[in-house]
């Protein structure tokens, strides 16, 4: 929390310490505290929505495969093995048409694949690489992420709101900002452990190949170079896959 504060006060330091050119507008002022400090405390249904919205904006600007194409077919396989929750949450699957090697999940239970993801990877592997997605989802690291950008983003609106601009809080650009933002959010090292032991066990508990995610992590080290953003987000492959080798081998 104590980020978030620092956020907070930031956002509401910007109108006290606007240019002496400016009129002082109590209106605006109170504007940016209510934003700022709803930012702070989103709650589940805030949440949902915020990933709604987040969901739509990337689905708008993606190319999704087809329901007969070759790649959703895939996916729906995968699917089935995987499970229609997260924590209760209903999930729905689709596939994105992109050469990037990428896939993320949200708080509404919106999970996308990128296709350059399953050119690489079996289905197995893909199964243990979205395990792990699910599993920032389920232990409230998506929630933290989102809740982090949607402060920035309230900040940045204030900003422009008391400049005189027409910004206002997830609404044109700034939607695009934040989805992007929640897209390509970065975990601390703890909580990419903790959702890939997340993964582990939920292979575990549907019996399906924890190997996997060892060949999976080993596949992403190996890859070098070009825009690839579970790379850039996450921390490195070979240690996440030594992780699993020592769970296998302990049988826990």
């Amino acid at each position: 929390m104590m980020k978030l504060h620092s956020i907070v006060l930031a956002a509401l330091l910007g109108t006290a310490l606007a240019p002496s050119t400016m009129a002082f507008d109590i209106g605006k002022a109170l504007k940016v505290g209510t934003q700022a400090l709803q930012a702070a405390t989103l709650t589940d249904a805030d949440v949902k929505s915020l990933a709604n919205q987040a969901c739509v904006q990337s689905d708008a600007e993606s190319k999704i495969a087809p329901a007969k194409n070759k790649y959703s077919k895939r996916l729906d396989t995968i699917a089935k093995e995987l499970g229609k929750e997260i924590n209760g949450q209903p999930v729905n699957y689709k596939v994105y048409l992109e050469p990037e090697v990428n896939a993320w999940a949200m708080a509404n239970g919106c999970i996308r694949v990128y296709s350059g993801l399953m050119d690489l990877m079996t289905d197995d592997e893909i199964i243990g690489v979205l395990g792990h997605e699910m599993g920032h989802v389920a232990l409230g690291h998506s929630r933290k992420a989102m809740q982090t950008a949607y402060t920035v983003s309230a900040a940045k609106s204030a900003i422009g709101e008391y400049g005189g601009s027409t910004a206002a809080a997830l609404s044109g650009s700034e939607l695009g900002k934040f989805t992007e933002t929640l897209i390509n959010a970065q975990f601390s090292q703890s909580q990419e452990l903790d959702a890939d032991n997340f993964s582990y066990d939920l292979l575990t508990q549907k019996k399906l190949k924890r190997e996997a995610l060892i060949s999976a992590f080993q596949k992403l080290a190996q890859l070098s170079g070009g825009e690839h953003s579970m790379l850039a987000s996450h921390p490195a492959s070979a240690d996440r896959a030594k992780n699993i080798e020592t769970r296998i081998a302990s049988n826990k």
